[in-house]
């Protein structure tokens, strides 16, 4: 791997780390930021460095550095919100499969692949976060609470999001590639 390469990992694993301090606190799982630069690490880093990014975050949360929206650490994944940030990781994978080698970058397009992320990210969350809650808190919730409590208060602005991460990424995949810093995105 390349320095480069490394460097651009470790950077959005640092914005996907900032995403977490740009929350707005609701009661089960905030609103954050991450998924924004989850996104982009995928579009500009393609499948396998934005999986690499999105790695490095979660193992640099779990070896005890508070980067995550409630802190870090290996009991983390305790938390009921935990299973997000293993969608974070498959979401930038599939993210990075869907827009690497896009011969025309149309916004439609980047939001399919935007949109697909965030399913992975809903679906790991959602189902995590039933099973924390039924299996390790010891509380009841049925799939139609977890829906309710991890879904459907964020899909809207999650949304309105990847449609700002689609618009504004169609505009800066041809500088990258005007610049010659776009090596996995090829016309």
């Amino acid at each position: 791997m390349k320095t480069r390469d490394m460097i651009l990992i470790s950077m959005f694993a640092a914005l996907t780390a900032a995403g977490a301090f740009i929350k707005i606190p609701t009661p089960l799982v905030p609103f954050t930021l991450q998924f924004v630069f989850c996104a982009y690490a995928g579009i500009f880093l393609g499948a396998k460095h934005g999986l690499y990014s999105q790695i490095l975050y979660v193992g640099i949360g779990l070896i005890g550095i508070p980067i995550f929206a409630h802190g870090g650490g290996i009991t983390y994944i305790f938390q009921p919100t935990f299973g997000y940030l293993i969608g974070f990781i498959i979401g930038a994978f599939v993210i990075g499969k869907l827009t690497e080698g896009l011969k025309e970058i149309k916004v439609w397009r980047i939001l399919g692949a935007v949109l697909s992320g965030l399913f992975f990210v809903y679906f790991f969350g959602v189902s995590y976060l039933y099973m924390i809650v039924n299996l390790y808190i010891g509380k009841a919730m049925t799939i139609k609470g977890a829906i309710a409590a991890g879904f459907l208060p964020y899909i809207t602005s999650d949304f309105i999001l990847s449609i700002l991460v689609a618009l504004t990424a169609v505009h800066v995949i041809p500088a990258l590639r005007k610049s010659g810093l776009a090596k996995v995105i090829t016309e």
